[in-house]
């Protein structure tokens, strides 16, 4: 008799979330421990665990001597890179790189219409309870349509193939860039119906080197890179010198890709239309910092991802790679240290 795989979850999930990962196949043995620590979590569980689902609590090496893979709930785990376990020989690393898409890439457009119809002078106008004489609503509040516009995808993994697509009734034009341009097609996780899994939805793809080339086109750049050493800083001075003075640039993506510094003197010196930043290089934002008070951006703290269907879908990933584990199959969204992601 085959002995069953044992499976350890240490995060928080609904029932039906964990049933379903149980379902996943007859041979998985699943113990469900969330804990914030692994000294929470019984020796002999940790022990015996092949596979750990995990949030952020990682067990040192010793501790889990059976461990074949991890796969974190996350899609972005530079956090955990230097982290012992990682360090193991021959560890799995997966992530849920797909899980994310749907509602981040809906923020992300969201956040080009607030952006495009001038929502933060509306809300401002509010306030103020300012109803202003027609000629300045044509001159000062005319939106920058999203219908017809060009926008500039930085990065087109899975958030980026689904703001494709979420954008193709609009009949925009879909620039975009990545790593790898010889390989246009989706490897990752895909949910059916959503993203652009064959690659097709974009007019021209450019290298990551002539990003900037790519960003002088747009109306709207939208950036979703995940954050490792190559990636750092990506988007700086010289990037952002090139957009159009019309153009909105909205972050979904990591806090460090684009350079804090260049983003805050090309937004005070009204270089761009505006911004929406949902992730900074420092988190919680701090209140002294000036990005606070700047008419011309919107904040939002770190939200993109956040969804009531988070856990579900997430689930549904880790439950698709452990019915490749157990009939031996490549498992999907493999962390790639030589990438950082």
């Amino acid at each position: 008799m085959t002995n069953p795989i044992e499976v350890l979850i240490t995060l928080t999930l609904p029932d039906t979330v964990v049933e379903q990962i149980r379902q996943a196949s007859p041979r998985l043995h699943v113990s469900y421990h969330p804990a914030k620590k692994a000294e929470d979590i019984p020796d002999d569980v940790l022990k015996k665990a092949e596979i750990i689902y995990v949030e952020r609590m990682l067990p040192l090496p010793e501790q889990v001597p059976n461990l074949k893979w991890i796969h974190f709930m996350f899609a972005g785990i530079d956090f955990a890179v230097n982290a012992p376990l990682l360090q193991k020989p021959g560890l799995l690393i997966t992530h849920a790189s797909g899980a994310m898409s749907p509602q981040v890439a809906e923020h992300a457009v969201a956040m080009m219409l607030a952006l495009g119809h001038h929502m933060p002078k509306m809300a401002a106008l509010q306030q103020r309870a300012e109803w202003p004489p027609i000629a300045i609503r044509w001159e000062k509040l005319a939106p920058r349509e999203v219908r017809g516009s060009t926008v500039g995808l930085v990065g087109y993994g899975s958030i980026g193939r689904e703001i494709a697509r979420l954008l193709q009734p609009f009949g925009c034009t879909i620039l975009a860039a990545k790593r790898d341009v010889m390989h246009p097609r989706d490897t990752g996780f895909t949910f059916p119906g959503q993203g652009d899994p064959e690659g097709d939805l974009f007019t021209r793809l450019y290298p990551m080197e002539a990003v900037g080339s790519m960003m002088k086109e747009c109306d709207f750049v939208i950036i979703s890179l995940p954050l490792s050493p190559a990636t750092r800083g990506i988007i700086g001075a010289a990037e952002l010198a090139m957009m159009k003075p019309t153009a909105y640039l909205i972050d979904v993506g990591r806090g460090g890709v684009l350079d804090t510094a260049a983003i805050l003197h090309v937004l005070q010196e009204k270089k761009i239309a505006g911004a929406a930043l949902d992730v900074f290089a420092e988190e919680p934002l701090p209140v002294t910092s000036p990005f606070w008070q700047l008419p011309n951006l919107m904040i939002t703290p770190h939200t993109a991802g956040v969804s009531l269907q988070f856990h579900e879908r997430a689930g549904v990933v880790f439950a698709e790679n452990l019915k490749r584990y157990v009939a031996g199959d490549p498992l999907i969204n493999q962390y790639d240290p030589a990438l950082g992601y």
